[in-house]
């Protein structure tokens, strides 16, 4: 009895480092594993990859490193793309990347306050363009709910 509970116990420490493992993952390991993914797989490491992005932009407008902070927001545009097409091609999970693209502009905007004034517009587009990804999911939802419903 004893070994069957260290064994479940060794277990469920080995799943416990592999997932922490699995989440420490860098942005060019993640983008590595998008481009091997299945196709219903990407939408979840697209906005994975986009968050990181936000953060790292973050970082690096803090630090004063403006030219890696608009290679991150280029990315978090990019990867958010890839989120939305994956979603139209697949139908999976649309709601789930539009509320995460919506945090994630709204992350942008709380940054874009902190810049100085010449440091915004990449940012501001940046935001332009999440927002037309969101308007382009919600079309995609309520599209959809619309044909079921004519459907009945």
């Amino acid at each position: 009895m004893r070994r069957l509970a260290f064994l479940m116990l060794a277990v469920a420490l080995a799943l416990a480092c592999s997932y922490g493992a699995a989440k420490d993952e860098t942005v060019d390991e993640l983008k590595a594993r998008f481009e091997s993914a299945r196709p219903e797989d990407r939408a979840d490491l697209a906005i994975r990859i986009a968050q990181y992005q936000v953060r790292n932009a973050d970082k690096f407008y803090s630090d004063g490193q403006v030219d890696q902070a608009r290679a991150a927001v280029e990315d978090i545009v990019t990867y958010s793309e890839k989120a939305r097409d994956t979603v139209t091609q697949t139908r999976k999970r649309p709601k789930n990347v539009e509320i995460n693209v919506r945090k994630m502009a709204e992350k942008l905007r709380d940054i874009k306050r902190t810049l100085a004034f010449e440091d915004q517009p990449p940012v501001i587009q940046a935001i332009d363009r999440l927002e037309d990804i969101r308007t382009t999911l919600l079309k995609e939802m309520f599209a959809k709910e619309n044909k079921e419903e004519q459907k009945k």
